[in-house]
């Protein structure tokens, strides 16, 4: 039946590009707000960021900035990734209404448990980066200071290298999110990452070596054994989400003509 066909076979490329327009204004809004009200707690801030690598540091040690603007600029980034953070939920919504009209209207019932997952996974990805992953890594680093060897260093590079690999580390917990949306693609399915686990156990160890700032082999398997846990969840995330083509009107005709 036409109703039951996805809404994007019935929409214009001009709708879809209007419609994607009025998605990205309504999440920049969103997103401004955001970054607005973290702005007002730019200090606290700062002082969440920081504490990973001030744990680390000698009692001498210290964060400096080398540009005039340099620390003005530091805050604002700090309050678009905490923005960014704080309205994730809305974000993930907007991307699901978009995405949406692609799906079959049994599947659009997705939308919360969708929102609801990709955010907790997203910031299980950042904690796990924060708590677990950065403070042996900023230790390791740390360590190879002496009397006459000081660390003197940027917060500028600090916080870069901190925001990436948290939001890496976001990112790659993501995994069973990402597998939902190929699985019902057609592009993969559970029995194929069954039988590539044992590829995709070395590519999360090289992953897992890429993401972890320090080279020590302790961290990179702290970062390999959450992702190989959620690639199992993955396989049973694609196992549910295979998309079963519909039957053509053909097939259901012969079946009523085969029912007695």
């Amino acid at each position: 039946m036409e109703n039951d066909k996805p809404e994007e076979e019935r929409m214009p490329l001009t709708s879809h590009l209007e419609e994607l327009r009025t998605r990205l204004m309504r999440i920049l809004i969103v997103v401004g707000i955001g970054f607005g009200v973290c702005y007002l707690f730019k200090d606290w801030s700062f002082r969440v960021i920081t504490k990973p690598l001030v744990d680390a540091l000698p009692a001498q040690g210290s964060l400096i900035f080398t540009g005039l603007p340099e620390a003005f600029f530091i805050h604002m980034k700090i309050a678009f990734f905490a923005s960014l953070l704080l309205t994730a939920p809305y974000i993930l919504f907007e991307i699901w209404g978009f995405v949406s009209p692609g799906l079959y209207s049994k599947e659009k019932k997705y939308v919360l448990p969708f929102v609801f997952f990709s955010t907790i996974l997203f910031a299980g990805g950042v904690l796990f980066g924060y708590f677990i992953a950065l403070p042996p890594a900023f230790s390791f680093f740390v360590s190879f200071s002496t009397d006459f060897l000081k660390p003197m260093i940027s917060f500028r590079e600090y916080l870069d290298l901190t925001l990436k690999f948290l939001l890496a580390f976001g990112l790659s917990f993501e995994m069973p999110v990402f597998v939902f949306f190929l699985a019902k693609l057609g592009i993969v399915n559970a029995k194929m990452l069954s039988k590539q686990r044992r590829y995709a156990i070395l590519v999360i160890f090289i992953v897992a070596a890429i993401l972890t700032p320090s080279p020590d082999i302790l961290s990179q398997i702290l970062m390999a054994i959450p992702l190989m846990f959620l690639y199992e969840v993955s396989i049973f995330v694609a196992k549910f989400a295979g998309r079963k083509k519909p039957e053509s009107k053909e097939a259901e005709a012969e079946k009523e003509e085969k029912t007695p």
